[in-house]
């Protein structure tokens, strides 16, 4: 549990939407460590109560807004210093499409901090994020990038390669699956690059591009120390897991048709969009590098997720949590056999 690391409180209000979301809980706990005030903007604070205990009595407001109806972020932003719009979804669901979360969205959360007299905007976007992409998410995300700045030219964006902590949505995906199917599926052959990144560093990123107006009007491109293969982290999970499985090489057209009729199950594993997100590498551009629009550009030492990616699946392995106490167990009566 992060708690806030001060008492001595800010003036300045940080208003965050989508607050409550695997990145959003990170950020909200970044910027109450701080001592910024902040207000989370969430379809339902009734579910949010969570990050109250994140910051000292007060320090936490939730308040009620929906990113696609620009009368109730007007309402919610007023009085606020700085905004961030951490809204995103992985896959469509009813109203919650690509085009009305990420580019609606995005554009009236950004009007409506402009109208609200806020200087300070920060768009989380994606790695992925691109006019080519074959993907309607990675089109949908660089359409909202571009509206962002439209509206807030000095709006600091954020994009970064796949997130990974102890609530994603990837590692925890796969470790799932691992425990009940004797195979894994490697889409495209498993050869699409990424470069993780740490949820805490992203955080991190988020107070850095409140905090230092050199970064403002920038786009920020944010991976962990090192690229992996999606075979490699596949490998990688299994072995934390301590689970042997088959990985299988599913071509990209195979993996489509496959996909097609799990995107209306309830938290699809698999949608025929994200399989189009796997046709492109998701690493950090030579050009950013250069530029110096990193992690480690704006002085931010990532972590691998050797560092921090064994901590939270421990659980997927056979005896779960209970491992550590065995392992424990062995070395004492490893330890009273030598002293024998």
């Amino acid at each position: 549990m992060h708690t806030a690391a001060t008492t001595q409180l800010k003036d300045e209000i940080v208003s965050v939407i989508g607050g409550s979301g695997f990145i959003g809980r990170h950020v909200v706990a970044a910027l109450a460590r701080s001592g910024y005030r902040v207000r989370v903007l969430c379809r339902r604070p009734d579910l949010a109560y969570f990050l109250q205990p994140l910051g000292i009595p007060g320090q936490i407001a939730l308040v009620q807004a929906n990113v696609r109806k620009l009368a109730s972020l007007k309402s919610a932003l007023a009085g606020s210093h700085a905004v961030m719009n951490l809204v995103g979804i992985i896959a469509e669901r009813g109203a919650q499409t690509f085009e009305a979360i990420h580019v609606h969205g995005a554009e009236k959360a950004a009007r409506a901090a402009r109208e609200a007299g806020v200087d300070r905007f920060i768009h989380m976007s994606a790695l992925g994020a691109d006019f080519g992409s074959p993907s309607r998410y990675g089109r949908t995300k660089a359409e909202g990038e571009r509206r962002v700045r439209a509206a807030m030219p000095q709006a600091v964006i954020l994009r970064p390669s796949v997130v990974v902590g102890p609530e994603d949505s990837f590692f925890n995906k796969f470790a799932e699956m691992a425990r009940f199917s004797p195979v894994l599926p490697l889409i495209g052959g498993g050869k699409t690059r990424f470069q993780p990144v740490y949820v805490e560093d992203v955080a991190k990123a988020a107070v850095k591009a409140l905090e230092d107006e050199t970064l403002s009007g920038k786009t920020l491109e944010l991976g962990g120390p090192e690229v992996w293969t999606f075979r490699e982290l596949m490998e990688y999970m299994l072995m934390v897991i301590r689970r042997r499985r088959m990985l299988v090489s599913v071509p990209f057209g195979v993996a489509k048709v496959m996909a097609w009729p799990a995107q209306f199950l309830p938290g699809p594993p698999l949608t025929p969009d994200q399989v189009k997100m796997l046709m492109r590498n998701n690493v950090v551009s030579d050009k950013a590098r250069a530029e110096g629009r990193t992690l480690e550009g704006i002085g931010i030492e990532p972590d691998g997720i050797e560092a921090v990616v064994p901590d939270y699946l421990v659980r997927y392995r056979p005896a779960g949590q209970f491992t550590i106490v065995q392992e424990a167990l062995a070395e004492l009566s490893e330890q009273e056999q030598t002293a024998r």
